[in-house]
């Protein structure tokens, strides 16, 4: 127990109740062990404990950036800011079945990225329901304790990457930029935006920032019939450059320095994740008996695929049950 002078009595009772949010315990763990925790709680003179609270600023970031490990940008009025997200998906890699080849790319890459050496944006592109937005959201709850952060930006607000890149340059945290179902129409000028992010902007991307995006489509931006044809038309309002339109429309999925492809599993692979996913639920149930049901599932709704997978274990968890 500590005494304290009337006056420092009055200004500790007079500060206001402080409570620790649950976002913070559960994204930082304290990191000093419970030797230094121990040493700040018995000390009056935080001071003398610099060396140690100067290591935790530095591997944990301070303010919002201590606080939670997934953000969303959102802009209101015409001002953005990144918004904490207080329950982020808790999927896991070790959720995750099949597609190991796939996610080894995206995790060598996050592993470089983190230890501080030069590493590539990436593009996941792929039928749907394969599993390419976990793959992402599964490499930040893993890697969240080693500094990393993800920001997901909204497609319709990419034009605000350079404020973006503003507000991550020169923190010790390491950001993943992510854009999520990524596509555009032929006249939108946010992929420009992006482009010029990815390569070839003025302003060159910081060390701590990558870019990660999924999509359906290999080819991001719409491309039409119409757009061919200036290659052979007489008609005088086609472009006369057809060709570079082309080329143009090409180029941002090239800028991406790894592209993973996610292609819907065949019947055998499948049936290897409806296995997998069944045997972690505890499921029993005889092996001809599930995969007859499982093609019935798939046949019934949508198709052959990760997700489709999931949710005729879960369908079936809750009806054996």
């Amino acid at each position: 127990d500590f005494s304290f002078s009337a006056f420092e009595a009055d200004v500790i009772n007079s500060l206001p109740e402080w409570d620790a949010e649950p976002g913070m315990a559960a994204c930082n763990p304290y990191p000093c062990g419970s030797e230094g925790l121990d040493l700040l709680l018995a000390s009056r003179d935080w001071s003398r404990s610099i060396e140690l609270l100067a290591g935790y600023y530095n591997r944990n970031g301070y303010g919002i950036y201590a606080m939670y490990k997934a953000f969303i940008w959102e802009s209101r009025n015409g001002i953005g800011r990144l918004a904490g997200v207080e329950n982020p998906d808790p999927i896991k890699l070790s959720d995750l079945i099949g597609y190991e080849e796939e996610r080894s790319d995206v995790i060598n890459n996050t592993l470089q990225f983190l230890k501080g050496y030069h590493a590539n944006n990436v593009l996941l592109y792929g039928d749907r329901g394969t599993g390419k937005s976990s793959t992402v959201k599964a490499i930040l709850n893993e890697y969240h304790a080693k500094g990393l952060r993800i920001v997901e930006v909204p497609k319709n607000q990419l034009i605000d990457f350079p404020e973006i890149i503003k507000q991550l340059r020169d923190k010790n945290q390491k950001f993943i930029v992510f854009v999520d179902d990524l596509a555009f129409e032929d006249n939108e000028e946010n992929y420009t935006a992006l482009k010029a992010v990815l390569e070839g902007s003025l302003e060159s991307k910081p060390d701590n920032v990558l870019i990660y995006a999924t999509s359906n489509r290999r080819h991001l931006i719409k491309e039409k019939f119409s757009d061919r044809l200036g290659f052979q038309s007489d008609n005088p309002e086609d472009e006369i450059r057809a060709a570079d339109t082309m080329q143009e429309k090409l180029s941002l999925a090239d800028r991406f320095g790894i592209t993973v492809v996610y292609s819907s599993p065949d019947k055998y692979k499948y049936l290897e994740i409806v296995e997998g996913l069944t045997e972690r639920k505890g499921i029993k149930i005889d092996r001809e008996q599930l995969h007859r049901e499982a093609l019935k599932w798939e046949l019934w709704y949508n198709g052959r695929s990760p997700r489709t997978a999931k949710q005729f274990v879960d369908w079936l968890e809750g009806n054996m049950a």
